[in-house]
């Protein structure tokens, strides 16, 4: 099996001083039968214009072009489109491309949303994390909200906070590793499920 995950720095665990990140921590307690590869391809500050405009090429790369390889596709969805002023109708159509293109290429999808981040863009990424959402179910994707949970999260604040409010560390990480892995993240894979804590 060969997972590419692609997305902005969060899906490489910047702040994190494991430098583990959620995707660290997920493979980690992720048992596979037999050894997977997992290739993180993220770009800093990206938004989902600009994602959509690369993971193909840069997973085609990766992902194994016989029948006996097993090609999955992790999108991790940053908050980048708030910042660069994208409208909540362009991000969704950015990840309905990408969705249907997987598709269209047999690869299955999962799609991580975007955390929480600075308190005034609060209402923008919970649009934007609704949107996304709605995008991946009429697909019959697996979609994780990590903002719903996190927004209020006393924890999660706390380790943003220590991050200079950008950047969660060690337990923010964790946080999000846990909510990957309890959001159908090994069916996803077809594993079973024993394995999370």
């Amino acid at each position: 099996m060969r997972i590419c995950v692609v997305g902005d720095e969060l899906a490489t665990g910047v702040g994190d001083a494991r430098a583990l990140g959620w995707t660290g921590r997920v493979v980690a307690r992720t048992h596979f039968a037999r050894p997977a590869m997992l290739f993180t391809l993220a770009v800093p500050g990206e938004n989902s214009t600009q994602l959509g405009a690369r993971w193909e090429a840069e997973t085609a790369a990766r992902f194994g072009p016989d029948s006996e390889v097993e090609n999955r596709l992790v999108v991790a969805l940053g908050r980048h489109d708030v910042a660069a002023g994208l409208t909540v109708a362009r991000s969704r159509l950015n990840l309905a491309n990408i969705l249907d293109v997987a598709d269209a290429n047999r690869t299955a999808a999962f799609v991580v949303g975007p955390p929480p981040g600075a308190p005034a863009e609060g209402d923008r990424i919970a649009e934007l994390s609704d949107a996304f959402a709605d995008v991946a179910s009429r697909r019959r994707v697996p979609y994780v909200d990590t903002y719903t949970p996190l927004a209020q999260h006393e924890q999660w604040l706390a380790d943003l906070a220590q991050g200079g409010g950008t950047y969660p560390g060690q337990a923010g990480y964790g946080l999000m590793a846990w909510l990957v892995l309890h959001t159908g993240w090994h069916s996803w894979l077809g594993l079973p499920q024993d394995e999370v804590a």
